[in-house]
């Protein structure tokens, strides 16, 4: 048996301690991500909705924002308005909770009615950001918007 493997073995309680010490890490995470992401947002990030690339959307958006972050929007359409949409995100706990609630924004929409989804509407489904990150909300509306222009392009195609 290894030393590392044996000292957690022991009954000193060392495997009781840092059970209790990775418990009281994490109940401050969550606190502190309750704190930024309020109730809502908290809520949605530890249990995403809309999450994943989805196969052949009608329309599909990708922007990188000014703070590296990139959010792909995808949307299905049926009788004109989203049956469906996705997003997906390499950035922060804010650009995942900002895509989670724009998709689930579009949802019913008319192309026409995508148009009026703002960053302002974005924030206002989560509930709150932290100030540094209301940016975030305005990635997922321009993403919204790239998605649309996109769908458009491909009606005009098919006329």
């Amino acid at each position: 048996m290894s030393g590392a493997y044996r000292n957690l073995s022991r009954k000193d309680g060392t495997v009781s301690n840092l059970d209790a010490f990775l418990d009281k890490l994490q109940e401050d995470i969550f606190d502190e991500a309750k704190q930024a992401l309020g109730e809502r947002g908290f809520d949605r990030w530890r249990n995403p909705k809309h999450n994943g690339r989805m196969e052949n959307p009608d329309g599909s958006g990708r922007v990188t924002g000014e703070c590296g972050d990139t959010m792909e929007i995808y949307l299905k359409f049926k009788d004109n308005r989203v049956a469906d949409a996705s997003y997906f995100t390499d950035g922060c706990a804010s650009s995942m909770v900002s895509g989670s609630f724009a998709a689930e924004l579009t949802l019913g929409k008319t192309p026409e009615e995508l148009t009026d989804i703002t960053a302002d509407q974005v924030l206002d489904a989560i509930g709150r950001l932290p100030d540094d990150d209301i940016h975030c909300t305005t990635l997922a509306a321009r993403t919204i918007q790239a998605a649309l222009d996109n769908y458009m392009g491909t009606m005009v195609k098919k006329d």
